[in-house]
């Protein structure tokens, strides 16, 4: 392979710049297109074709494992997933060979990385790459490997919130609020509750379109004369329940009084 064609996907712009900026250092890499989202990534992955992915784990409408899942085994390009989330790398991706580097990205992991996956596609036949990112695939929709915490990216900083810490989460226009004792107002994620929803561990629940409660929270929920409902936390918060979701926490916590 005499040049690297190179997609960048992450849904931060200053992480898609750092990226291209460590790529500009590499003269046998042409970077092909970048994608804002998951959705995004798919498109250009199938109309670009490049020969490898810097895919960001965590993008709002479809996430990287998301994005992988949606292609079929012959639009695979090489993977190099990019992530906050190193005990999903320490217990997926190392376990099954597949590329990763870590946020912050240091120069030197992502140079190591990098150099890997050109020796891969090098050698390696796709079909490889497909059936190690198969097995991935499966060990990460397990419980055992479901995030214990929130990545928060703000400005510069990078923070984590615990799972454990959250009370109830909003949505918040492009964004979900995570309310938490601290009630930091930094602690803003730019992902869909939907997405969320669909691996929060299973004391969490959708109460509302625009609200996710930690059963482990809520102290009292009463129903209203319209059908819908309200819950109160043991903070003193209180979450709006529609209707169209008093029957699931009927099922989780017993009949709202």
């Amino acid at each position: 392979m005499t040049r690297l064609r190179v997609l960048v996907a992450d849904d931060e712009p200053v992480a898609r710049r750092g990226l291209k900026k460590l790529l500009a250092a590499e003269p046998d890499v042409e970077v092909v297109g970048e994608a804002r989202d998951g959705r995004e990534a798919v498109a250009s992955i199938r109309q670009l074709k490049p020969d490898l992915v810097l895919l960001d784990v965590q993008m709002p409408e479809l996430d990287g494992i998301g994005v992988v899942r949606e292609l079929d085994g012959k639009d695979l390009p090489g993977i190099i997933f990019v992530t906050a989330y190193d005990r999903y790398a320490i217990a997926a991706f190392d376990v099954h060979a597949v590329d990763y580097v870590l946020k912050p990205i240091q120069a030197k992991r992502f140079a190591a990385a990098l150099e890997r996956a050109r020796g891969r596609l090098q050698r390696e036949r796709p079909a490889d790459l497909v059936d190690r990112i198969e097995r991935l695939l499966t060990d990460y929709g397990r419980a055992g490997n479901t995030p214990d915490r929130i990545v928060v990216r703000s400005g510069s900083t990078t923070f984590f919130v615990k799972l454990e810490d959250i009370q109830w989460l909003e949505a918040s226009g492009n964004y979900v609020r995570l309310h938490t004792p601290a009630r930091d107002p930094r602690a803003l994620v730019r992902e869909t509750l939907a997405h969320l929803a669909e691996w929060l561990p299973p004391n969490f629940l959708r109460v509302h379109r625009s609200a996710i409660v930690n059963l482990d929270a809520v102290a009292e929920v009463r129903t209203l004369p319209s059908g819908d409902g309200e819950i109160a936390l043991k903070t003193g918060a209180r979450v709006a329940l529609s209707r169209r979701h008093v029957a699931d926490l009927h099922a989780r916590v017993g009949h709202p009084k």
